[in-house]
Parts: structure tokens; C-alpha cells; sequence
């Protein structure tokens, strides 16, 4: 983490990413270990189903409200106290497992306010970042959070979570709860106070504070093509990704092992444009990577509907996993850029909210298009909405617009009449 003097990523960051990366190694675990757990209990298909609803719904429940909690409040001691809350109820958790009082409705309780916090978490976390960070290292700041995420969520949380779950229930809960710990204390460290604004101010109602993100998203072109993009392809995405086990053992003839190479192959890809993101991007530039990036994310589409090939698809993947790593470095960045720092939880917070929502519409979507036109029905669709996407959008993100966004300092904040809170 090095670079010119007074242009370098300083111990600030490191802290932060310190924190990420171990709260993302316990996330996973839990991600494995949960669902490993209630299918120990039951093999109801709907109970376990509800899992990923869980999972999913403090999305979109809390995404905006939590916006303006990160606007309102001092980020890092919010995302301190958020760890704190989630070592709690995960010490809970482990502790009932023990002494084998914990029931499918405790874990999916505890899994509610585990995912309810990460959602602010995530939202301060990002907002914190263009405080810590200087305008020049903000892709390589994303591409090493980006890949720190990668490794321990992706790579090493899964086959660890699984090996603790088989030596007993409750450890990967409780080396969770030891993660957000860390992840506290380091967050703790990073020296400074993250006030969206200087002075608190006169209080308004939640909603006047989400509408005037909302508002001031709309109003800029570039922001507001990408954030509605996000949340489109994650529907094509998401439904591609529900009925790839399908895919994987009807067409391309993998077993268990064969298709967990596959999200390896995308996990890989993203690690490699994590660590080299920054360079590639300034080579080709911001507006190519969103570029090229549309046509991969076509490329994927058309590979899963028409290749019988595992190698094929699994280039796919790895290639779409490159993007993946690409699109977030630049979409947080140019977000980070030009939202004005007393928006920046609310911006950030919409993006979470449009993205959860394609996440959850396409995985509803997913399975009933496959199950109506056949198994390669999603990613035909996807492949189209990608073609539409860029036909529509090629023309925002042209060079003088984004290279706009890397010389102009962010905007102020629009003033907003208060009122009643």
C-alpha cells in the first residue's frame, strides 16, 4: 500500500481493510454453516428455503433507512457498534448450540440481525472510504477491499466453515462472533471522526433525508444510468446463478465437484481483477472497463445458453469474475467521487437497495422461466437484456463524461428545507 507522500494508503486504510476482510471470513463461514445446520434439522425444502429470504430481506428493508443512519451518525463508531451488536447475538447463537437449546427459528433470528447490520455496515464502510483515501488511490483502495472479500469470503471461508461445522455446530458461529470482535477493535483504531456533515443540524423525517438522495441520484446522468444498471443485470444475473446446478449437471455433465469448480473459476477471475484493477483500468481507461465489461457480462449470457462445454463456460465465468472485480472498482470509485460527502450513505445505501432488489426478482425469475421455456430459457433472456443495455447506454459513458468525474471535486450538497422529524 504505497505511493507518493501525502497520495498513499496509509495505516487508516489498512486498519479498514483489516476489518473488512475478517468480518467477510466469518460472514462466510456462516454462509456455509448455516444452511448445513438447518438441513441437519430438517429436510423440509420451504424451511430451508427460507434461508436465503433471510438472507435477502434486511436488504431491502433497511438499505435506505440505514443510508440516512450513516449520514446522521459518526460512521466508524456506527460500524463499531454494529460489531459489537453482532458478536452478541453470534455468542448467543454458538452458546445455545452447546448446550443444544438452539432451534431453526433462534438461527434465522440471529441470521436476520447478523444481515440487517452488515447491510449498514457495508453502507458506513463505503462511505467512510473517500475520508481515508486519497481521490487518485480510490480504485486500488476498492480493488484491494474488492479482493480481501474475494479470498476470505469465496475462498477460504467456505472449505474452513464446512471442516469446523463437521468438528462441531457452534464453532464457525462463534469464530464468527470472533471475526466482527477483531473487525471492532480495528475499526476502533482508524483515527478520526466520519460525520456525513461537519454539524448534525436540524433533524428531518427519514423520508424528506432518503428522497433527497434519491433526487439528487436522478439528477446525475452517469450515477444514475449505473446505479439502474446494477440493478438490472442483477435480476439476468441472479437468475443465471439460481439454475446453474441445473445447467452444470443436465448440459455440461458435472458432478458436485465440477460445479463448485465453476464459481472457483469466477472467484479467481474476480481475484485477478482485484489485484490489478487499478493498473488496468488506468490503461484502458474508466469508460472502456464499463465498456468492455457490458459485452463480457453479454459474452456470459450467450456462453451459458449455447455451450455444451464446461471449459467454455468455466472461461466465462473467470472472465465475468474479472469484470465483476473491474465494474465494482469503478462504479464505487466515480460514486465515491461525485456524491457530495453529506450524501454519501444515501447514495450508496439506493445502490444496495436497487441491487438487493434485482437479486431477489431474479431469483424468483430464474426458476420460473426455466421451469416454463427450458433450462438455457434465463440465459437467452439475460443475453438480450445485455445486447438492449448496451445499444442504450454506450453513449454515457463517454470519455469526457467519465474523465470528468476524475478531475472535478465533488459537489455540495443541495440544501433542503427541514422539517418535522
Amino acid at each position: 500500500m504505497t505511493g507518493t507522500a501525502g497520495d498513499r494508503l496509509d495505516g487508516r486504510f489498512a486498519r479498514l481493510w483489516a476489518a473488512s476482510a475478517m468480518s467477510a471470513l466469518g460472514s462466510g463461514m456462516a454462509m456455509v454453516a448455516a444452511p448445513l445446520y438447518v438441513a441437519s434439522r430438517t429436510d423440509d425444502p420451504l424451511i430451508v428455503s427460507m434461508g436465503a429470504a433471510v438472507a435477502w430481506l434486511p436488504w431491502l428493508l433497511f438499505a435506505l433507512p440505514g443510508g440516512v443512519l450513516v449520514d446522521r451518525v459518526d460512521r466508524r463508531r456506527l460500524m463499531v457498534v454494529i460489531d459489537w451488536a453482532r458478536v452478541a447475538v453470534l455468542a448467543v447463537l454458538a452458546a445455545a448450540m452447546v448446550t443444544g437449546r438452539a432451534g431453526i427459528p433462534l438461527l434465522y433470528a440471529v441470521l436476520f440481525v447478523v444481515n440487517a447490520g452488515e447491510v449498514v455496515f457495508r453502507t458506513a464502510a463505503q462511505a467512510v472510504v473517500p475520508a481515508v483515501v486519497p481521490r487518485s488511490r480510490l480504485e486500488r483502495a476498492n480493488g484491494w477491499l474488492g479482493g480481501g472479500t474475494q479470498v476470505m469470503q469465496n475462498m477460504v471461508a467456505g472449505p474452513l466453515g464446512g471442516f469446523l461445522f463437521v468438528v462441531a455446530a457452534a464453532i464457525p458461529f462463534g469464530v464468527n462472533a470472533g471475526t466482527y470482535a477483531l473487525s471492532a477493535v480495528l475499526v476502533g483504531l482508524v483515527a478520526g471522526t466520519y460525520r456525513g456533515s461537519p454539524e448534525p443540524g436540524e433533524r428531518r423525517s427519514v423520508r424528506a433525508e432518503v428522497a433527497e438522495g434519491f433526487r439528487w441520484l436522478l439528477s446525475q446522468r452517469l450515477l444514475r444510468t449505473m446505479t439502474l444498471l446494477i440493478g438490472l443485470l442483477n435480476v439476468t444475473l441472479t437468475a443465471a446463478l439460481a439454475v446453474l446446478v441445473l445447467l452444470a449437471t443436465q448440459r455440461l455433465g458435472l458432478g458436485s465437484v465440477g460445479f463448485g469448480v465453476l464459481f472457483t473459476c469466477m472467484a479467481v477471475g474476480g481475484l485477478l481483477g482485484s489485484a490489478v484493477g487499478d493498473r488496468l483500468v488506468a490503461v484502458v481507461t474508466a469508460t472502456w472497463t464499463v465498456r468492455i465489461g457490458l459485452v463480457i457480462e453479454a459474452g456470459l449470457h450467450l456462453a451459458l445458453a449455447a455451450s455444451r462445454s464446461a471449459v467454455v463456460v468455466g472461461a466465462a465465468l473467470f472472465a465475468f469474475g474479472v469484470h465483476g472485480a473491474l465494474w465494482n472498482m469503478v462504479a464505487n470509485s466515480l460514486r465515491q467521487r461525485l456524491t457530495p460527502p453529506a450524501l454519501q450513505g444515501r447514495v450508496g445505501s439506493t445502490t444496495l437497495f436497487l441491487a438487493a432488489g434485482g437479486n431477489c426478482l431474479g431469483a424468483l425469475l430464474g426458476g420460473v422461466v426455466a421451469d416454463r421455456f427450458g433450462i438455457t430459457a434465463p440465459y437467452w433472456v439475460g443475453f438480450v437484456v445485455a445486447l438492449a443495455v448496451i445499444a442504450m447506454t454506450w453513449r454515457v459513458f463517454d470519455r469526457a463524461t467519465v474523465a470528468a468525474a476524475y478531475t472535478d471535486p465533488a459537489p455540495a450538497a443541495p440544501e433542503s428545507p427541514a422539517s418535522v422529524a
